[in-house]
């Protein structure tokens, strides 16, 4: 077999994993999308009940994300990955036997020490939150905090799974999570005070996560056949894995210190201001999730288990960076145009019901344009990531994520705070200056990731000029997605979203199937189906 039918079968394989992944983030997203809605409908946007649980929910949620899948898919994957890949399933198990009790160990200590620090947590992450409105936030983050400790081990059997190339089962498994939430919710929802329900939904969030491990474990001891949970450091590639937890781990802190400055500063806006944020980044994360995380979980066990010599190596990382950026970019590019012109459509569509408005809407779309400045960057950078944990390199992009927080706090507070004044607009609207200038930080990082690998594996083809032509084929896709408002039902937020994203869709795919392969393959897989 030639190596051109190899590298194309290889690409097909990846094509196929990478679909795996992206169907079950899409049926988790659309359950969390109806499970917003559901939140929507009950709490509003502007109660302090909403912004309790908003809140409260974020600081167990740093735990997940500290220990979670990131950190695991960057440190514990490519050793494990590698060993399948070398048939030492034995050690294999080990690894990841040595890694679950490690995070045993961990979780369970962080979280006693979470909920008895509770209340100084508050102070820090929500300064803004007073009297009643800060005592149940604290009530709500206790009851969350073991719901975390569980996920951490739902990222632990994902990593399992998808080392193994079971992509799908570990993405969909979160749909248990978010439709216990409905289900109490629905239960609980018209029988309650809303701060009687926030406690409620904060239980149902643990239950939740407690099934969403479950649906994944029996298949991982199924896979994992040699799995033995004790606690073994003498194993160099679990110290391997530890050794790169650390860095990474710090990186993921750093992220997360990002978030939760954005958390605080919202805070000290108007009411709603929390809540609208958490809305927007739910809706903003659907297409970075879909076409940035598929593709990229997918090439990171892909690319760790290559194998030859140092420059065979280098030259198929290559390859799948080229061929990863250019579907992320096809994808990503219409979801940025969406968000800028018809961001208020979408939230409409997904939020406004119940105490949830047409002004509500309107200014998630503010908070969603803003997010949109750094949608590309921010999902690119994602690939460049996994190629360097794929090198086993996960200080560099530490290095650069320590930069990016820097430039996120310093332009995040002068664009949610004094830019509002200096420019006489309502202070509620400096929450849509902090996401995007979240994303000008974005930028500056995927730029450092970039140059940085390209000094590392040799400079490969350069996609400015693809993503410009999908640039113009959004414009176009966007001029004509327009006339659709001028319906006369398209006052209605639904159909108002069919009217106008309808044709946008049709229009952008149109044009894309002119200027790219990928366009071209895309249309002819939908028309097939």
């Amino acid at each position: 077999m030639d190596n051109s039918s190899l590298t194309a079968r290889e690409q097909e394989s990846t094509g196929k994993l990478a679909f795996l992944v992206a169907a079950g983030i899409l049926l988790s997203r659309i359950i969390g999308l109806v499970r917003l809605r559901v939140f929507s409908h009950y709490f509003g946007l502007r109660s302090d009940s909403a912004d309790a649980f908003n809140a409260a929910f974020r600081i167990p949620n740093f735990l997940q994300n500290l220990f979670g899948e990131g950190v695991l898919s960057a440190s514990f994957i490519p050793v494990y990955a590698r060993l399948l890949a070398e048939g030492d399933e034995e050690e294999a198990g080990k690894v990841a036997g040595a890694v679950g009790a490690t995070l045993a160990l961990a979780v369970a200590v962080l979280c006693f020490a979470g909920v008895l620090a509770t209340p100084w947590l508050i102070d820090i992450i929500a300064p803004g939150f007073s009297g009643a409105k800060r005592e149940l936030t604290v009530s709500l983050v206790r009851v969350l905090f073991p719901g975390a400790g569980l996920l951490v081990f739902s990222a632990w059997c994902l990593g399992i799974l998808n080392s193994h190339r079971k992509l799908f089962l570990s993405y969909a498994a979160p749909v248990m999570w978010s439709a216990a939430m409905i289900a109490t919710l629905l239960i609980f929802g018209g029988r309650n005070t809303l701060p009687r329900l926030a406690m409620d939904l904060a239980w149902g969030s643990v239950l939740g996560s407690a099934l969403q491990f479950g649906i994944q474990l029996p298949v991982v001891l199924r896979l994992a056949r040699h799995l033995r949970l004790r606690l073994d450091l003498n194993s160099g590639h679990v110290r391997t894995v530890l050794q790169n937890f650390v860095p990474v781990f710090i990186s993921r802190g750093v992220v997360q210190i990002s978030a939760y400055i954005d958390a605080l500063l919202a805070s000290l806006l108007p009411t709603g201001a929390v809540t609208g944020l958490i809305n927007a980044q739910l809706i903003y994360v659907l297409p970075v999730s879909l076409f940035g995380m598929s593709v990229s979980a997918a090439e990171l066990p892909v690319m760790s288990s290559a194998i030859g010599s140092k420059e065979e190596i280098h030259s198929a990382l290559r390859g799948r960076l080229d061929s990863g950026l250019r579907h992320i970019a096809l994808f990503i590019v219409p979801s940025a145009a969406a968000f800028l012109a018809f961001g208020d459509l979408i939230a409409g569509a997904l939020l406004q019901t119940g105490r949830f408005t047409h002004t509500d809407a309107q200014y998630v779309w503010g908070i969603l344009a803003g997010s949109s400045v750094g949608l590309l960057a921010s999902t690119m950078g994602r690939l460049y990531s996994s190629a360097y944990y794929a090198l086993r390199d996960t200080r560099t992009p530490l290095r650069f994520a320590v930069l990016r927080v820097a430039l996120t706090t310093v332009l995040g507070y002068i664009c949610a705070k004094p830019l509002p004044l200096w420019i006489g607009i309502d202070p509620r609207w400096g929450v849509a200056g902090l996401t995007a200038s979240a994303g000008v930080a974005g930028w500056v990082e995927f730029a450092l990731l970039r140059r940085g690998l390209h000094r590392r594996l040799g400079s490969g083809p350069s996609i400015s000029g693809f993503v410009a032509k999908l640039w113009l084929a959004a414009v176009v896709a966007v001029i004509v997605g327009s006339a659709g408002r001028l319906l006369p039902f398209a006052s209605h937020p639904i159909y108002g979203a069919i009217a106008t994203l309808g044709p946008f869709g049709v229009v952008y795919l149109g044009i894309g199937a002119t200027l790219a392969p990928e366009g071209r393959r895309l249309v002819m897989r939908l028309l097939r189906h």
